[in-house]
């Protein structure tokens, strides 16, 4: 049986049942599982099933007690059409995963439609309501208030930063009016929404279970690794990924698959000016800066919470991990060992982007492919093309065009606007815990 431990080292482990309905661990770790009891793969045949059935198989050889919360449950309900990810090939040995035909024309579609699902279903068995906080940088959100809005056991509150999200992505959050939907335009950056979503989660709320949906539950990397696994059947060889990096979830993912023997040999990770990431590439140490606004604003993170995992990972120590987290809380820097860092530096690479140079790659990507990228796709696909080309690269790309319509609009002339004429219903506030407290306490009472 698969059992989930802190990446902190706190002793008590989840199965997976309890799993489902997790946020932080007591010790302010995420849970991972005891990789030595992960299931073989070689069931698994994308010719032979739909992609919804395909990733219940995924669930059920990653943890077979999944199984009996998956058996007769649609996991895309919010989907139109399949749920199989789009792969266009561009160039000899370049290609795109498009993920972004789901409700919200998001890739979290993809994680949370079935993580929504999957906690309706575990709370409603329980004679429970949930409530579940999320942070959001401007896709996670909608993608959450899709995945729950027709939920029977679960509330939502949206935590998103005032004025940092393009209009598209806030109204697809802020136009769904439902009782058990709320939505708070916190006064300040992504990564003060995701402290507070924290807290939230680890102090709990006057006796209500107070659960997840962001990066933090499991279930999220289950949900994203499953489209990097159909990956690998489809291109059945080696081959590399471009990811636009924000909060580091979809390239853990990535990083999961390969750690299980997917043939996935380097990882891209493409930032904007919010470098973090880049940065810690390159040097094998965090060091958060000021989070800077820009015109890719789901990259606009300085804290990437779903590091901590590779960073396990790269120690294979939880107790190496929390030095390095103790010494991030405590001087805002922290650094991998040398042989950690040789492990980060022979698997990931990375590029950065300012707002003009995204500006310029859409452009050149229409007048050249006939394609229109949104901003964070287009650094993706820009540092593909600087790949290692013994292997084929596939760029992800993470959100439909729509989405950043101001920003194409500076990329392409004519472009058509897709706007939301929808009524807006939204809270505003300052950083202050007590503050979003209170507020969540008089609707959800």
């Amino acid at each position: 049986m698969v059992k989930y431990f802190s990446s902190r080292g706190h002793q008590v482990p989840l199965e997976f049942k309890d799993l489902i309905l997790s946020g932080l661990a007591p010790d302010n770790g995420l849970y991972m599982p005891d990789s030595t009891t992960v299931n073989n793969f070689s069931t698994l045949n994308i010719q032979e099933s739909s992609y919804e059935d395909f990733v219940k198989k995924v669930f059920v050889s990653l943890d077979i007690a999944s199984e009996s919360f998956l058996d007769g449950l649609s996991i895309y309900p919010g989907f139109e059409n399949s749920a199989t990810p789009n792969l266009i090939q561009f160039e000899h040995s370049k290609f795109v995963m498009e993920l972004f035909h789901g409700p919200t024309k998001s890739f979290k579609d993809y994680a949370l439609q079935p993580l929504g699902s999957i906690a309706d279903n575990r709370l409603e068995s329980r004679g429970e309501r949930g409530l579940v906080v999320v942070a959001t940088s401007g896709d996670t959100g909608s993608a959450a208030i899709q995945a729950v809005k027709d939920s029977k056991s679960i509330d939502i509150v949206v935590l998103h930063p005032f004025g940092k999200v393009s209009e598209y992505q806030r109204k697809q959050m802020t136009t769904v009016i439902q009782r058990n939907v709320l939505n708070i335009a916190v006064e300040g950056s992504y990564d003060d929404c995701q402290r507070i979503a924290k807290e939230l989660l680890s102090e709990g709320l006057e006796n209500r279970r107070v659960i997840s949906l962001n990066s933090i539950n499991w279930l999220r990397v289950m949900g994203q690794f499953s489209y990097y696994v159909w990956l690998a059947e489809t291109i059945s060889e080696p081959f590399n990924v471009s990811i636009p990096s924000g909060n580091f979830g979809n390239a853990y993912s990535a990083w999961f698959a390969r750690k299980l023997g997917f043939p996935i040999e380097n990882i891209y990770c493409a930032s904007n000016i919010n470098d973090v990431l880049h940065r810690f590439i390159n040097s094998g140490t965090l060091s958060p800066k000021e989070t800077l606004p820009s015109v890719a604003p789901s990259m606009d993170i300085q804290i990437p919470s779903s590091l901590e995992r590779l960073v396990v990972d790269l120690f294979s120590s939880k107790e190496k991990n929390n030095e390095f987290y103790k010494s991030l809380s405590k001087w805002n820097e922290a650094s991998l060992d040398v042989q950690s860092q040789k492990i980060l530096q022979s698997v990931f690479f990375s590029s950065t982007y300012d707002d003009h140079e995204i500006i310029k790659l859409i452009s050149d990507y229409y007048k050249k492919n006939n394609y229109i990228f949104d901003p964070h796709s287009a650094t993706a696909v820009s540092l593909s093309e600087d790949s290692n080309n013994e292997f084929p690269t596939v760029a992800v790309a993470t959100a439909s065009p729509k989405k950043f319509s101001e920003t194409v609009k500076k990329a392409i002339e004519n472009y058509e606007e897709a706007t939301i004429d929808k009524v807006e219903k939204y809270t505003k506030t300052t950083t202050d815990i007590n503050s979003i407290k209170d507020q969540i306490i008089s609707i959800f009472n």
